[in-house]
């Protein structure tokens, strides 16, 4: 019997460009700078800095629970937690965003760490797992950036 090339059969699915990569990567400057700018600022300034770390941490919930609205519009039959989940995102960091920044960016850390966990299956079953690496970077550094600005509130 002749040898099988196994690897002939596996799709290769490159990374994501660079383009997605960068500007995903520029998207962490607001998380990064709003973490730093909470330890530094005047306290005239904080409320300001935790304000526009809050709601810059909502938005991007939001966006990450609308990718999943995105994904099930391409399916003719998607499953409902598709759904349910765009919808939960950006209710959460609704609430999030309103709570004292102390707790509210707690939840939103959590939110953030929430949704890559989700997609972490959801991107597998809709062959996006190629996106999963830069995913879990900019997860670890918008999550953990909300957790230092929540300690330093």
């Amino acid at each position: 019997m002749a040898a099988m090339d196994i690897t002939a059969a596996v799709p290769v699915v490159p990374g994501p460009d660079a383009l997605p990569r960068r500007l995903g990567h520029a998207g962490l400057i607001p998380f990064v700078a709003g973490a730093g700018l909470v330890w530094v600022v005047q306290p005239e300034a904080h409320p300001y800095v935790l304000l526009a770390l809050s709601t810059y941490a909502a938005t991007i919930v939001s966006f990450l629970g609308a990718l999943h609205w995105g994904l099930a519009m391409r399916r003719p039959s998607p499953p409902p937690g598709r759904w349910w989940w765009g919808i939960a995102t950006p209710l959460g960091a609704w609430v999030g965003a309103m709570m004292p920044p102390a707790s509210g960016l707690v939840v939103l850390g959590a939110l953030l760490v929430a949704c890559y966990l989700v997609d972490r299956r959801v991107y597998r079953d809709e062959g996006l797992a190629h996106w999963l690496t830069l995913r879990f970077r900019l997860s670890v550094v918008a999550a953990f950036s909300c957790f230092l600005g929540a300690a330093g509130a």
